[in-house]
């Protein structure tokens, strides 16, 4: 099994006249550092919490069916399943009928309910399914929290750019940072 993005988010959940206020920064000339920053800090969020912040898309790639009919998608919040993919021994693809499975975006982490599992020929991901996650387009559709988490993550992180070479980074995660997004941690299984 193996989860990966496909096309990333248009935008940051924190603009970088957000993070320059958050910093009190009116210069422009760490305008390219601090966007990096909010770069770096919105895959830390995603990474920590297995969630996808902005909408992107994401494909999961199974060998084979799980046991049961139910198919967990662990990354959230998922808005939609694009398609399902079973591919034959030759490697041709056959899309599964979207009325066989049912999405339930309400829990975490997602489910997928599927009535029927065509068998994949092909050994080694032989199944494809291409959904998209995300709280929506804008930063102001993210939670308040996993943007305040990003700022202070952007504040550590820029306050001690100096101290440490760029290949140390980053150095450490603020217990602030920590008990923001504790919330929205992904449940170990």
């Amino acid at each position: 099994m193996t989860l990966f993005r496909t096309v990333g988010p248009l935008v940051e959940p924190v603009t970088l006249a957000e993070a320059k206020a958050h910093l009190r920064l009116e210069q422009v000339r760490e305008d390219a550092l601090i966007e990096g920053l909010i770069r770096a800090a919105r895959e830390e969020v995603e990474k920590i919490t297995g969630q996808a912040l902005i909408e992107q898309s994401w494909r999961l790639t199974l060998d084979d069916w799980p046991t049961t009919n139910v198919l967990l998608l662990n990354r959230t919040p998922v808005r939609e399943v694009l398609s399902v993919t079973v591919f034959d021994a030759d490697g041709a693809a056959s899309i599964v009928d979207p009325s066989t499975y049912r999405l339930d975006a309400h829990s975490q982490p997602a489910r997928l309910l599927l009535e029927s599992r065509p068998l994949p020929g092909q050994k080694l991901n032989g199944i494809e399914i291409d959904f998209r996650a995300g709280y929506g387009e804008a930063g102001t559709d993210v939670p308040d929290l996993l943007r305040r988490a990003i700022l202070i993550l952007v504040g550590h992180w820029f306050e001690f750019r100096a101290a440490f070479e760029a290949n140390d980074q980053p150095v450490s995660i603020p217990a602030g940072f920590l008990r923001l997004v504790n919330s929205y941690r992904k449940p170990r299984l």
